[in-house]
């Protein structure tokens, strides 16, 4: 078949061409379905991808989708290098990038900035730009198109720019005028475009004109942000004023195309779990493992994947730890491991985007740094492991879906992964090669008695090893769980055991109705009617705890009794084989083993028994975590009375902030878990509580996904419970975490909605949280004069409540707003106020948020030895503040250190200038602060103490709440 040339285009219009036909796509839902799949074309886009995309709404029209993708697929048969392909999650079009224009348009782009040659990288940014056909997207209106439409449209205009500037250089400034008059009407605020306008009329000879263009420009940048012009603008006006030859033709600067800055040195991940100490047999298949990996080390066209499958507690974990500490050396940049928990009794099982932002933690990815998007998530992972040797060590799967989003797309990368189902589809897609785990051998599992129990006691007994290698059928995890038994008992006999061992052989219902799984409930009653009776008690509560682990304070608490008597009852189900210590102080129960518990649960416990074992450690958790909340000094006020806890619940004793925040990282997991379990349970109230007292926790840390799903859990608790003052209190806290996670739009939307019911109950210090944070978000969208007023409204509402704090961080957060409108003595004096409130009430974090305040207007005002001091005395508080409540760094210490840099460099100490600007990037970074991160990127790229203005202002204000 003779090949076809297929052409697609997204730059403009949703069109494809075939021999330079125009294909019929259909209406404009259609053709968002095709535009959808050709901006991740060679990428997996989910079904719920597909659709919010075209509908708003992942769980939308289901059935028209399919319809609409078997439309495209018929419209576009017949070509043998075009595909839509069904995947396990979604669908993926598959095509040469070069026939989508898109992807056209940013490898020129990109290949521009690494051409040597002036003319050549004008050629291909002029080639690239010629691609657009008008607006991106055009005639198709959803949300996501709509934001995609404004990224193309920014990056079109980062092209035009860069191309200009080389044009420019190449003095074709007459060519380029006509151009720079449209884009400047255009976009009327942008330094770079009005310099390069100004530049062009000058070269043409029209300097009178030219000057009257900065002149507007300056204008506009003073009334409507409050601000002049940068240094590299007031730089080129004054070179055209003077008439400098360094902007006239033939002796102007050399343009250059900067290369992306260097990336953050990244740790080496080391997660693996502690190898087994008794591993036994399965030489055989750990020949296999090995063999897969070194074909394709031979042939490296693509990721390896060995998919290790078999049942429950057959030896599939072991198995891949025991490979993967044999081939460390294989894997120099990292090893990354989790435990999806596909099969955890409590039905729960570990979301990809959980699992990738455990994986970014462990590459050194600050929970701040993590993109809110779970698609974002997933493609910095895979950037972050690109190129590496790398294991990646999925534990427990439960299905392919649940794999799939996990799986790097780098051949440098080996996978190994484990499950109780075959995965038959990861084998057909991915070409994962599957390895099924059986029983141990008659010669290995004598082996597994003879290692935990020696030679002579084995050879004493010979009938009893045979009836116990019996009943266990070659199960690892009931070899070894007996073999402990007989080994916790030396002078038992083990025909003794093996006779319990038959006496309580029942069928596992819960399981897979096999041999194996009756074997398994044999085992596990056979060690369980030996615990004692406080131990065998505590042991059916830990099945029904929520989350991963427990810890021994919160096991006292689900269990009541004293913490001394816990640990010695976690130790006896320790030494059983029935729990597992994974790290200090954190205990886990085996998913068979937890279902084995629950299951004895029911049977030996009475039903009030769950629902009162369930609220004591809630209670827990929820008066720990608000305890802990209290001690952090946290920004936001805990707006929480609770009850006293039940009888039997005793919060953890925490002395001080770095314990309360050392004490919510190693629990958050389970908070959330808790959470979750109240919403099951239909407990509103706690619902909420829960998620207010981690609030101030959750944001200190970043930890974006986990504040919004909270507060959305909240939020609909509150609904249920019919209780505006709570439903007010949700739309403050959602709108608080939409606003930090930069979707402003939603945060004013809840904000609002906080505000009316606030209003409606007669909440005058909810108004005034409302007003501030409202003033917050505007502060964010560059509207200043919008946000003074909101804090005004604050500031009234506080000052009638007496709240001194409050009334120093809205003063504060006034001086602000008038520093951005350029009102520099009304800025200073609402901030020289708020310092001298902060300081006499002990409010650390409104000292150094006003401390930045009033080194910033100091620096505006030209006094730069005072801004210095400010931001130091700023900086050194904000790094002991971090320390006391166990953070990496807060928000507030990126900004001045951006702003220290600004100083600095006004004072022609261009070194260090560029020593905190380069923290400052580091943080901007890890914190996941793109814009402010690109505009300290510029300031380093361009700092030259030969062009520093005297005056040194900022590139823009940054501030956060």
């Amino acid at each position: 078949m003779t090949a076809v040339a297929v052409t697609f285009g997204v730059l403009g219009g949703i069109e494809a061409r075939i021999g330079g036909r125009l294909v019929e796509l259909g209406h404009a839902r259609q053709r968002l379905v095709l535009a959808a799949l050709l901006v991740d074309l060679n990428r997996e886009v989910t079904a719920d991808q597909l659709a919010e995309r075209v509908w708003g709404e992942r769980s939308a029209q289901r059935g028209t989708l399919y319809s609409y993708l078997s439309h495209l697929r018929q419209a576009l048969a017949g070509l043998e290098s075009v595909r839509i392909a069904r995947r396990p999650a979604g669908y993926v079009l598959t095509a040469d990038a070069r026939t989508v224009d898109l992807h056209r348009f940013r490898g020129m782009v990109a290949e521009a900035g690494r051409a040597a040659d002036e003319e050549h990288a004008a050629a291909l940014l002029e080639e690239a730009l010629g691609l657009w056909r008008g607006d991106a997207l055009r005639g198709l209106d959803t949300p996501w198109a709509n934001s995609l439409r404004e990224v193309l449209h920014q990056e079109r205009l980062a092209a035009e720019l860069d191309a200009t500037e080389i044009g420019l250089r190449l003095e074709r400034h007459t060519d380029l005028l006509p151009r720079l008059r449209t884009r400047a009407r255009e976009h009327p605020l942008d330094e770079r475009l009005a310099g390069q306008l100004v530049l062009a009329l000058h070269r043409c000879g029209r300097t009178a004109e030219a000057l009257k263009c900065y002149e507007s420009t300056r204008q506009r940048l003073a009334d409507e942000l409050g601000i002049d012009p940068g240094p590299s603008l007031k730089q080129l006006h004054h070179q055209v004023l003077t008439c400098d030859p360094a902007v006239t033709p033939h002796t102007g600067p050399a343009v250059t195309i900067r290369p992306a800055p260097a990336a953050v040195p990244a740790p080496v991940p080391r997660q693996l779990p502690a190898p087994p100490a008794l591993f036994t047999g399965r030489a055989v298949e750990l020949a296999a493992l090995s063999a897969d990996l070194d074909q394709h080390a031979d042939r490296g066209e693509s990721v390896v994947i060995s998919a290790i499958t078999g049942k429950g507690g057959i030896g599939k974990t072991y198995l891949a730890l025991r490979w993967a500490y044999n081939h460390l050396e294989r894997f120099p940049d990292g090893q990354l491991y989790v435990n999806l928990r596909g099969f955890d009794p409590s039905g729960e099982a570990v979301p990809p985007p959980v699992a990738i932002r455990g994986f970014l933690g462990a590459l050194g990815v600050e929970p701040s740094a993590v993109p809110v998007d779970p698609d974002a998530q997933a493609a910095l992972y895979r950037s972050l492991v690109a190129g590496k040797r790398m294991l990646i060590v999925l534990d427990n799967a439960l299905d392919t879906a649940q794999v799939t989003p996990l799986l790097p797309g780098s051949p440098s990368c080996a996978v190994l992964v484990t499950s109780r189902r075959r995965l038959g589809s990861l084998v057909t897609a991915q070409g994962a090669r599957l390895l099924t785990l059986c029983t141990l051998s008659k010669d290995e599992s004598p082996e597994v008695l003879t290692r935990h129990l020696g030679e002579a006691r084995i050879a004493a007994e010979p009938e009893a090893v045979n009836a116990l290698l019996r009943h266990c059928g070659g199960h690892p995890l009931a070899l070894s769980t007996v073999a402990a038994r007989a080994a916790a008992h030396p002078d038992f006999p083990l025909s003794h055991l093996a006779a319990e061992l038959a006496e309580s052989a029942n069928r596992l219902d819960a399981l897979d109705a096999d041999d194996i799984a009756a074997d398994l409930r044999a085992v596990f009653s056979a060690s369980y009617q030996a615990l004692e009776p406080d131990a065998a008690h505590v042991f059916t509560l830990l099945g029904m705890a929520p989350g991963p682990d427990i810890s021994p304070p919160a096991a006292a608490a689900l269990a009541n009794r004293a913490p001394a008597d816990i640990r010695t009852l976690l130790h006896a189900l320790e030494v059983s084989h029935l729990v597992r210590q994974q790290s200090p102080g954190r205990y886990q129960l085996h998913d068979l083993v937890r279902l084995f518990a629950v299951e004895r649960a029911r049977q030996d416990q009475h039903e009030a028994v769950r629902p009162l074992a369930l609220r004591r450690l809630v209670d827990f958790y929820l008066h720990t975590a608000d305890r802990g909340s209290r001690l952090a000094d946290t920004f936001w006020p805990i707006r929480l009375e609770l009850e006293p806890p039940i009888a039997g619940s005793r919060p953890h004793p925490l002395a001080d902030a770095a314990a309360a925040g050392a004490w919510f990282d190693a629990e958050h997991m389970c908070l959330l878990a808790a959470q979750q379990l109240t919403q099951e349970l239909g407990w509103h109230t706690l619902t909420w509580q829960l998620a207010e007292s981690v609030f101030a926790l959750l944001w200190d840390r970043n930890r974006l996904p986990e504040n919004l799903g909270m507060w959305r859990a909240a939020l609909a608790a509150a609904e249920q419970l019919d209780d505006p003052s709570v439903q007010a209190l949700a739309r403050l806290r959602l709108g608080l975490s939409c606003g930090q996670a930069g979707r402003n739009t939603e945060a004013l939307d809840h904000l609002g909605q906080a505000l009316t019911l606030f209003e409606q109950t007669g909440d005058a210090a909810g108004q005034g949280s409302a007003h501030f944070a409202l003033g917050w978000i505007w502060d964010q969208q560059g509207v200043p004069r919008r946000a003074l007023s909101c804090v005004e409204r604050s500031l009234s509402l506080h000052h009638a409540l007496g709240d001194a704090v409050w009334e120093a961080r809205i003063l504060n957060a006034m001086g602000w707003s008038h520093a951005r409108l350029g009102r520099y003595q009304q800025a200073h004096s609402h901030c020289a106020r708020a310092l001298a409130v902060c300081r006499s009430e002990g409010d650390r974090r409104g000292e150094v948020s006003t401390l930045d305040s009033l080194g910033y207007i100091a620096h505006l005002s030209g006094r730069h030895g005072q801004a210095l001091d400010h931001y130091h005395q700023a900086l050194s508080m904000s790094r002991e503040l971090s320390r006391d409540i166990g953070i990496a760094a807060t928000a507030f210490e990126a900004n001045v250190l951006a702003h220290l840099g600004d100083t600095y460099q006004a004072l022609n100490r261009t070194s260090a200038a560029r020593h905190c600007w380069r923290q400052a990037l580091d943080l901007y970074r890890t914190q996941h602060r793109t814009a402010a991160a690109a505009r300290v990127q510029a300031q380093l790229d361009a700092c030259d103490p030969a062009h520093a203005d005297a005056r040194g202002e900022p590139s823009a204000p940054l501030r956060d709440a």
